[in-house]
Formats: structure tokens, C-alpha cells, sequence
């Protein structure tokens, strides 16, 4: 039998009962789409992440401290623009953090305070949407003024411009001066849900740290290097400096991380989030493979007769286990097609679609859906085989006596 032939045959044996082979192919078409969809959501998460991330500047570096006893000052930080000792480094921006109530009036929120100086600015690549940014004088006196997030903004005071209103901070007022530019997504990764303040302000005012040698001590510093090219040579420089000033012999008491590898780490996780997502949807489309099997097992018993009478007149064994192969894979490869049409056109529905409280930003890829369509039609082949082999294994005798 030709392999035309051979395909003939399986579609009238198909249309000659569809509902049982559109609930087959359903469950392919279902899995499919759920594969094509997650994968989808998954690597637009990625990708959106990513983007902020390195939005914020990829020649940075962030300098923590390490260790329960371990301490960065504000004298650190100015060290390290050191000239001699720092060539690569080009700014400094240390920051005080701390996590208080947000309140305006009867709106309250929570968020995270950031104190920091007026370099930060450039370092972390910031832009105002309306008044100004924290300055020397703000740090120098102390000044209990906040710069809002543009969340945290609309939050507590909706479409109104804050700047020149009053908030509190735990127990303290400070005077609103600016409101940061929205860079959109969800909070990882953005100051829309944070506050600035001077460092000063953060550290007197709102921090119960303190130093023997009365300087400020920072919760992070971060770094910006001249050139991408040097980072590596900028960790060295940081670090040698960091040594001279804690007198270190021994284990550093400081961690130096850049933010190229913040993404790198990063990717790692969300390719593993991604990979969880396909496998979960991949279950689905493993169980419309079992419904095909179950199909076809029903329909080799249905069709004994028909089989006996085909080996009779001639058909060989092969034909038989074409017939019934070709049958189930065309029911995974036509459930395929269909969901794969279905998971590009829900993942285009969803992009950038505000859902169940978050942003879903889709990015579909060729190759997933190339892979979906190639693993149905496997699968279809590989449940197919044993009802197949079944069929093909009947004495035509036995099966012309099948009742």
C-alpha cells in the first residue's frame, strides 16, 4: 500500500467517528497550547527583568558588607574615589536602607527608604518626573525631605502632584521635593515602590546604627567604573582600597558583586523558572498522548473485523501497522498545529495585559513552537506504536471470528 494511500485510509477511518477523534485531538491541542503559552509568559518575564535590570547601567558595582561584625562607612566610599589607589572607578553612591509605614494623610503604604546622596542620581541612571532630586545642602543640614517613587506616589496621592506636600516617615515629617520618573514593571528591579532620602537623614533620623568612630555607616556602596572593559580591574582596585582602610590580613569583611553578574545569576534562575513552566505543560500534552493511546486500543477492538478482511484479501503486516500509526499521528500532529495556532494567538492576547494583580509581558519564540509540534507528532508515534503493533499482530482468522 502507497504511502498516499496508506494516509487515504486514515482519514475516512478518522471522519468515521469525530467526536471520539476530537477528544483526542483536543487533548493534544490543550497541551500544546498550554506548552507554547507558559513558555511564552515564562521568557517575556525573562526578557522584561533582564531589560530593567541592565536599563540601570551594566558598568556597576555594589560592595556589601560581609559578616555579622562587618562595616561600610561613608569614609569607604570616599576613598575609593582615590584617583591613584581607584583609576577605573569613576563615582561613588553609598546608601542607607531602612523599611518604615509611607503615610499621607489617610493613605498609607509600605516601602523601602533609601538614604543616599546627591551622585546617586547618575550612578543608578534615575531621571525626575516633576521637582528636584536630593542635593549637597540636603545632606549636609540634615534635611528630613524625600524623593517618592512613582508608585508610592500615586499610591498615596493618586494624579495629584506631591511635590510641596507632607509625609511621615515612622514618626517624622518630610517634606516632598520629587517624584522619580515610572520605569514600569513590577517592583524587582525598579525605585518605583522605594523613597529617597539624604543619607544623613536616613542614617540620624530613621537608622539605629552606629559606628565607635562616629562615622556614617552605609548599608551598600555602589560603583560606577569608567568603562565596561573595566570591571575586573575595578573590583581589584575596590577591594585593594577596602583592605587598606579595614586593615585586613586575612578573609575580606566586604563583598564586591558587579551588576553584569546580578544578570547573569539572574538569567540562571528565570531559565530555570522557564524550564519549570514547560515541564508543567508539558504534563498536559504527556496525558493527550495517553487519550490518543486509549483511542486507538478502543479502535483496533472496534475494528478486528475490518482487519481480518484486510489480511485476507492481501494487506501485510506493515500495512496494517502504517495504517493505525499514521492514524495516530495525525491526530497529535493535527492537535499540534491546531495548538500551536492557539497558544501564538493567546500569548499575543495576554502580552502586556494586566491580569489577577500583574503585568504579563509575552515574548513567543519560533522554536518552541517548532518543538511543540515535533514532540506531539512523537508522541503521537509513540503511543500510536502498541495499539499499532496490536492490530498488525492479528491472526486473520481469530479476527474474522471476532464478534
Amino acid at each position: 500500500m502507497s504511502f498516499t494511500e496508506t494516509l487515504r485510509t486514515a482519514l475516512i477511518s478518522l471522519g468515521t467517528n469525530k467526536l471520539r477523534a476530537g477528544l483526542a485531538l483536543l487533548g493534544i491541542v490543550i497541551g500544546v497550547m498550554a506548552v507554547i503559552t507558559l513558555m511564552s509568559i515564562g521568557r517575556g518575564a525573562q526578557e522584561s527583568i533582564t531589560s530593567r535590570i541592565q536599563s540601570l547601567g551594566t558598568n556597576l558595582l555594589f560592595i556589601t558588607p560581609q559578616g555579622t561584625d562587618a562595616q561600610l562607612t561613608l569614609g569607604d566610599a570616599e576613598s575609593l574615589l582615590n584617583p591613584v589607589y581607584a583609576p577605573s572607578i569613576r563615582a561613588t553612591a553609598p546608601e542607607v536602607r531602612a523599611t518604615t509605614r509611607i503615610i499621607a494623610g489617610r493613605e498609607s503604604t509600605g516601602g523601602q527608604v533609601a538614604g543616599v546622596t546627591p551622585e546617586y542620581r547618575n550612578v543608578r541612571n534615575l531621571d525626575v518626573a516633576s521637582g528636584t532630586f536630593i542635593g549637597a545642602p540636603h545632606v549636609l543640614d540634615r534635611e528630613e525631605v524625600v524623593v517618592l517613587g512613582a508608585t508610592v506616589a500615586e499610591r498615596l496621592f493618586g494624579n495629584r502632584d506631591p511635590v510641596g506636600e507632607n509625609v511621615r516617615l515612622g514618626e517624622r515629617r518630610f517634606r516632598v521635593i520629587g517624584v522619580l520618573a515610572s520605569q514600569g514593571g513590577g517592583s524587582f528591579g525598579t525605585f518605583d515602590t522605594q523613597v529617597l532620602v539624604p543619607i544623613t537623614t536616613a542614617y540620624y533620623r530613621l537608622s539605629n546604627q552606629r559606628t565607635t568612630t562616629g562615622d556614617v555607616t552605609v548599608s551598600v556602596i555602589n560603583v560606577q567604573v569608567n568603562e565596561v572593559d573595566s570591571i575586573e580591574a575595578a573590583i581589584e582596585e575596590a577591594s585593594g582600597v577596602l583592605r587598606l582602610n579595614h586593615r585586613i590580613t586575612e578573609e575580606d569583611d566586604f563583598n564586591v558583586t558587579s551588576q553584569q553578574q546580578t544578570i547573569e545569576t539572574l538569567e540562571e534562575t528565570t531559565n530555570t523558572f522557564v524550564m519549570f513552566l514547560g515541564i508543567i505543560a508539558g504534563i498536559s500534552l504527556l496525558v493527550g498522548g495517553i487519550g490518543i493511546m486509549n483511542i486507538m486500543l478502543v479502535s483496533v477492538t472496534e475494528r478486528t473485523r475490518e482487519i481480518g478482511i484486510r489480511k485476507a484479501m492481501g494487506a501485510k503486516r506493515r500495512d496494517i501497522l502504517f495504517q493505525f500509526v499514521s492514524e495516530a499521528t495525525l491526530l497529535s500532529l493535527g492537535g499540534g498545529v491546531i495548538g500551536a495556532g492557539a497558544g501564538i494567538w493567546l500569548a499575543r492576547l495576554i502580552d502586556d495585559k494586566h491580569l489577577i494583580g500583574q503585568t504579563f509581558n509575552t515574548m513567543f519564540s519560533g522554536d518552541v513552537a517548532i518543538l511543540a509540534l515535533v514532540v506531539s507528532a512523537a508522541i503521537g508515534l509513540f503511543f500510536g506504536i502498541y495499539p499499532a503493533v496490536r492490530a498488525a499482530r492479528l491472526h486473520p482468522i481469530d479476527a474474522l471470528r471476532y464478534e
